[in-house]
């Protein structure tokens, strides 16, 4: 029998690292990868409805047109993240929309050229043609660059200490947009935010069958808990007498995104239009 190599020894994930069961190569049992994968989907549902229920009514957009946002960040989501879990690098990763547009996208919503549009509808479309232009540029630089591997290059030059305050200003700049909006339900935002972080981190040595239920599952079981507690709120009639706002805010039957949703059909490149058009400046 022929020697055995050292870089052909396995080891399972929990000899390699303290808390991991599973390497990025393992295979999970059917019944658990289904109920992470919904999780997954949940966690990619919050950032594909946040996003355009801030982007949308900017541009002059309805319900209607939010859903159809939300319908195509889903599917391109799903797409991407089939693609990197084949083809890519297989990380546990969701790849959506990213935060990290969405004041780039503010800055081109709030263009003066697009403000002028007097049809809400017509804006609407006029800015994600615009939107849409700018990220097929912008994602063809990152393109270039990752496979040129420039970035890989280039990468050595950022150290630790002088990328977290890029990341810290990033996640500042949308600081208004994460807790202010929780706040505006407290009693359906705030027990969200607090059994959260008690089930994945004060709770999560809590084993059923060996498995760290409430700290793999903690968001999908908050989210159901959390989510029952709202309709039973709604149902109950808690938010009857208070304000409109308020009502928006709470309610599990005002986001109007079910009955808005039209119905199922082919999403294609360019759907929302081609234009291409050049700043006034530059034709004068």
């Amino acid at each position: 029998m022929s020697e055995v190599k050292p870089e052909e020894i396995s080891h399972p994930a929990m000899e390699q690292l303290q808390g991991f069961e599973y390497c990025i190569d393992s295979n999970p049992p059917w019944g658990e990868a289904i109920i992470l994968g919904f999780q997954h989907y949940i966690l990619a549902l919050g950032t594909a409805v946040m996003i355009p229920a801030v982007l949308v009514p900017m541009m002059g957009g309805n319900d209607g047109d939010r859903v159809r946002v939300v319908q195509t960040l889903l599917f391109v989501t799903g797409i991407n993240t089939l693609l990197q879990s084949l083809f890519g690098t297989r990380l546990p990763t969701v790849i959506g929309g990213s935060y990290a547009f969405v004041i780039p996208v503010m800055a081109i919503v709030q263009d003066s050229s697009l403000a002028a549009i007097s049809d809400d509808h017509e804006r609407f479309l006029q800015s994600m043609r615009a939107i849409q232009g700018a990220l097929i540029v912008s994602s063809s630089i990152q393109i270039i660059l990752g496979y040129s591997q420039l970035w890989g290059i280039f990468s050595r030059f950022f150290s630790p200490l002088g990328m977290a305050p890029v990341v810290a200003l990033l996640g500042f700049g949308l600081f208004e947009r994460g807790f202010p909006v929780v706040g505006r339900c407290v009693e359906v935002g705030l027990p969200m935010l607090i059994l959260f972080v008690v089930l994945s981190q004060y709770l999560k040595n809590v084993q059923i069958r060996e498995i760290p239920i409430l700290e793999r599952f903690s968001l999908f079981i908050c989210i159901a808990l959390v989510w029952a507690y709202a309709q039973i709120l709604t149902s109950g009639g808690a938010y009857n007498h208070s304000t409109e706002v308020t009502q928006i805010n709470c309610r599990t039957d005002r986001a109007n995104l079910i009955s808005s949703a039209p119905c199922p059909q082919l999403l294609t490149a360019l759907q929302l239009g081609l234009q291409v058009q050049l700043h006034p400046q530059l034709t004068s």
